[in-house]
């Protein structure tokens, strides 16, 4: 089987694993009446970084720390720069203000930690599970703050919910797909690091590069689809939602979630640039979103120019 084969491979398995495993497990949710709110919070975001998950589980215990660490800092500076740019390109986002408070200061957060946890060389199963309990803590404010003052928040994690609601109400069906969707996530994530090791040595480049680009980008489609979906439904708040809440949730879940199964040798490349990105375009966003609370056109091009300059200096480099 060729590269391109199995990379194209493990990304169709990968994007339709997450699709299923969300739908089902949002059907799942309303029969066993789980609140809208807590739904969103939880199994929506777990669901749509289920890629990512699997991807860098996989990749860390094939000795590839560079795809399971790459994929997740690529993933997150790609749904800022590229995945938000296209979507402010389609439409400027013009979002509220109120929807993004606390949420805009956990993105930040998180990415601070991230970056303390890519400077000690070795991500370690202990500081995998103070990023996990940081979610965990971060998911507890949420759900208490929203339910109590049924704010913008709260209906913004509603509506990113009610996008993903199955059509069938069927208990059985709805349990086969999480475990399809699982399958299928484990089976292209597989599929997945395989050909970006594969890729990485026929081009002559670093797994990190590859972990960075080709498979970050890949392990960011569904969010990419779910943000121009809202944008088609002319839903601005639950696009920007999609990227802050997937960012919050790769850099304190995937990342702990894969440090306690398989400790993570942090390259040095990473160390010493690309989380000094993932901080800067972090900021950006943050300010972007300070200044007017909208994305426009131009920025979002900008956006997209520079995520094009990193991708072209990441390959020369």
């Amino acid at each position: 089987m060729t590269t391109a084969l199995l990379i194209l491979g493990g990304l169709v398995f990968l994007a339709a694993g997450g699709e299923l495993l969300v739908r089902g497990a949002v059907g799942l949710s309303q029969i066993l009446r789980i609140s809208p709110l807590l739904a969103g919070l939880t199994i929506v975001g777990f669901g749509t970084s289920m890629p990512e998950l699997a991807t860098s589980v996989q990749a860390a215990m094939g000795g590839s720390p560079g795809i399971a660490l790459g994929n997740v800092i690529g993933s997150n500076i790609a749904n800022i720069l590229l995945i938000l740019g296209i979507s402010a390109l389609v439409m400027p986002l013009a979002v509220n203000p109120a929807s993004f408070r606390r949420d805009s200061i956990a993105m930040a957060g998180s990415a601070v930690l991230c970056a303390g946890a890519v400077m000690l060389g070795r991500i370690e199963w202990i500081v995998g599970s103070v990023l996990v309990l940081a979610l965990t803590g971060y998911i507890w404010w949420a759900y208490r703050s929203e339910a109590l003052a049924d704010d913008d928040e709260a209906h913004r994690h509603e509506a990113e919910l009610a996008d993903t609601m199955p059509r069938s109400h069927n208990a059985w069906l709805l349990g086969l797909m999480v475990v399809a969707g699982l399958a299928a996530a484990i089976f292209g994530a597989r599929l997945l690091v395989q050909g970006a090791v594969v890729l990485a040595q026929a081009a002559g480049v670093s797994e990190s590069v590859i972990g960075l680009t080709v498979v970050a980008i890949g392990t960011s489609l569904p969010e990419l689809i779910a943000c121009l979906v809202a944008v088609w439904k002319k839903h601005p708040d639950v696009a920007l939602g999609n990227v802050v809440g997937s960012n919050i949730y790769n850099l304190l879940g995937i990342l702990g979630l894969t440090a306690i199964v398989h400790p993570i040798e942090v390259p040095a490349e990473i160390a010493r640039f690309d989380i000094a990105i993932l901080l800067g375009v972090t900021a950006l966003l943050l300010v972007q979103l300070r200044s007017g609370w909208k994305v426009t056109r131009s920025e979002g091009l900008l956006l997209v120019a520079l995520y094009a300059g990193y991708t072209v200096f990441l390959l020369v480099r």
